[in-house]
């Protein structure tokens, strides 16, 4: 069975989909990335995983191993996947997973520009990342303390690391919620 337009197949099924269809599943778990279906969907048909906890760690490790690498190729194409999810508290959020995540942080004109200026701020800052966390029900206010804080007290590399870690969160929290 493939990937339906908001649920997964068994994961079992996975290496013999065909490679839209994986590209799919990674559009599911993480976000539309055409870096990221070149990175990863050849894995998805490589190996087969015991569950979509191990797939996501696998692709982790493969965002991991291009963060730690000396290539400015690698590290824009990192980048890139990195982009490619939404600002927090954007107006236009594609994916429909990241609209449901977002919602809560939709809030009036003051927290709003807040979040913007945080965003540019968090950009300029760390330029070619964008803030990526596990909004995980979490208020505005509590997930631009945390952005205020790492704006102020990251480094690069941290920002890095703490990105891919909450893509795999993010994409941890999706597949359980898709395979129901």
């Amino acid at each position: 069975m493939a990937a339906t337009e908001q649920n997964l197949p068994p994961i079992e099924s996975v290496p013999s989909l065909s490679a839209e269809e994986r590209a799919h599943i990674l559009d599911l778990l993480f976000e539309p990335s055409a870096q990221l279906h070149t990175l990863s969907v050849p894995l998805l048909r490589e190996k087969a995983f015991p569950s979509y906890y191990e797939l996501i760690s696998a692709v982790g490790m493969q965002l991991t191993e291009l963060s730690e690498s000396a290539s400015t190729s690698d590290t824009q194409w990192l980048h890139d996947i990195l982009g490619s999810h939404p600002r927090l508290g954007a107006k236009k959020v594609e994916s429909a997973q990241s609209q449901t995540e977002q919602a809560q942080l939709q809030g009036g004109g003051d927290e709003a520009a807040k979040l913007h200026e945080l965003n540019e701020e968090y950009e300029a800052k760390y330029p070619g990342l964008r803030y990526v966390v596990f909004v995980a029900s979490r208020s505005r206010p509590v997930i631009m303390q945390d952005m205020r804080a790492r704006v102020d007290g990251s480094t690069f590399e941290t920002e890095r690391a703490t990105n891919i870690r909450a893509m795999c969160e993010i994409a941890a929290d999706r597949a359980q919620k898709l395979m129901k």
